[in-house]
């Protein structure tokens, strides 16, 4: 699910020049480390001491897929766990753990199996190149970084993160997450939204989920570029009240120029609208209350309303290449508090740790959170959020998939874990009998994203 049109509340300008000062004070970085001691989307190439991190040697690439090919494929299916991490002997490993990840472990009884790491991440070579390009060519926009960028396109934005400027790579880490790359076009047959209330599960959505990245357009340059890096148009096939009704969603770079923008067309109207609230902490429509618009695949959608704060970078547990999850259906997947672990592959990685502080006049219940987010794909993996009062209330996922055929490795399924009550909500792209699932790689018309053609195929 997705988000809508809003208003944008003005920083102040203390905060515009904490956030623009330091960017121009810097000299800019060096695109040949991208050749060198990085990989072309800004991870470390070299392993870590010990060798339980090795180094990135090209990530896992394949045949290209054809467009009646299904993504998902299986990947190192001989491997064996290393350990498993449990309630038992977290002490031992609690320097590799999130806050939320402790916390589901000492609450529901999480456990974790651990995987040999295995650095799968890879782009087409013309995301390599844009890569490169993004090091000089991003700018943050004049009214401050969270508000977005200008002149990348068709690689992560800001490859090189500013580490002696905290609210600056504070920020470039969360656009790297939203831009990060998960290819430029899919089709996915199935799409649900499902919450797990008192261990039982739920569909609260499902739908025919049509998607296209212009950002990453083969094609595309920062001159003919819209603003857009996704456009998704999503049809309900399930439950049967909402059966026939569409979503079309747009999400911009930058918010000040370009607000991001959602239309629905619902049962029984027979004319598209726009959507007035889907955005920030208005409850997400298929979690059912436990997650918001902005708590999908981690963070989601506008970050304006936050502060960015780069923390760290550091070796952590992750879940990492779940293309088995991908391969099962729902009820096989979802367990009563978390993703069934039998499935669910942990690996170790270094990732960034950015945190959000509200910025002084927004709202929002949750008031401050924490992500990690993959030196390698740029997604964040893993994060949690905290109320007006300190507690941390909730624990976030994403969980990825190695397509070597695309190449990449994407963004597959995302979770919203109440640390309050134990239910959670998922959105995957699997089957759900009689529905089946299926995502492929498929041209799709600019057409099938427009409000003009939405509207022009509803039924009155």
């Amino acid at each position: 699910m997705k988000r809508r049109d809003f208003g944008l509340l003005a920083g102040t300008s203390l905060a515009i020049s904490a956030v623009l000062r330091p960017a121009q004070a810097q000299a800019a970085p060096d695109p040949n480390l991208l050749s060198t001691t990085l990989t072309p989307l800004g991870g470390e190439r070299a392993g870590n001491a010990d060798g339980s991190i090795p180094a990135w040697t090209g990530g896992l690439t394949g045949p290209a897929l054809s467009p009646s090919t299904p993504m998902g494929v299986q990947i190192y299916t001989g491997d064996q766990p290393l350990y498993t991490v449990d309630a038992s002997n977290m002490a031992q490993y609690e320097h590799l753990l999130t806050e939320g990840t402790k916390a589901q472990i000492q609450k529901f009884g999480l456990t974790m199996k651990v995987y040999p790491t295995r650095r799968t991440a890879a782009a087409p070579q013309y995301v390599y190149d844009n890569t490169a390009k993004n090091v000089t060519r991003a700018q943050f926009d004049p009214r401050g970084g969270r508000f977005g960028f200008t002149g990348a396109v068709g690689g992560p934005p800001f490859p090189i993160i500013n580490t002696a400027e905290p609210l600056v790579g504070g920020v470039q880490l969360i656009w790297n997450h939203l831009a990060a790359w998960n290819g430029s076009t899919t089709l996915s047959l199935f799409d649900p939204g499902s919450v797990v209330i008192n261990s039982e599960v739920i569909l609260v959505g499902g739908t025919l989920s049509r998607t296209i990245y212009p950002y990453y357009n083969p094609e595309v340059t920062p001159d003919s570029f819209d603003g857009y890096y996704s456009k998704g148009h999503y049809y309900y096939q399930a439950p049967s009240a909402d059966e026939g009704q569409e979503l079309l969603v747009w999400h911009s770079t930058n918010v000040n120029l370009n607000p991001d923008i959602v239309w629905e067309l619902l049962n029984g109207q027979g004319r598209v609208r726009k959507a007035p609230n889907e955005a920030y902490d208005t409850p997400s429509p298929t979690a059912n209350g436990i997650g918001n618009i902005d708590e999908s695949s981690c963070f989601y959608g506008n970050p304006s309303q936050y502060d960015w704060t780069y923390i760290d970078k550091r070796e952590m547990l992750v879940p990492y290449n779940c293309n088995a999850i991908s391969l099962r259906p729902l009820d096989e997947i979802l367990g009563p508090h978390f993703l069934n672990p039998d499935l669910l592959r942990w690996e170790k990685h270094r990732v960034w740790v950015v945190e959000a502080n509200l910025h002084p006049g927004n709202h929002n219940v949750t008031a401050k959170r924490r992500f990690y987010i993959d030196e390698d794909t740029w997604w964040a993996l893993l994060g949690e959020g905290y109320d007006a009062q300190g507690d941390l209330v909730k624990a976030y996922a994403v969980y990825n998939d190695c397509l070597p055929g695309l190449p990449g490795t994407v963004q597959f399924g995302t979770a919203t874990f109440s640390l309050l009550t134990g239910d959670y909500a998922f959105n995957g792209n699997v089957g759900d009998p009689p529905h089946q699932g299926g995502q492929f790689v498929v041209q799709q018309p600019d057409a099938y994203f427009e409000p003009q053609e939405m509207a022009a195929n509803a039924s009155f």
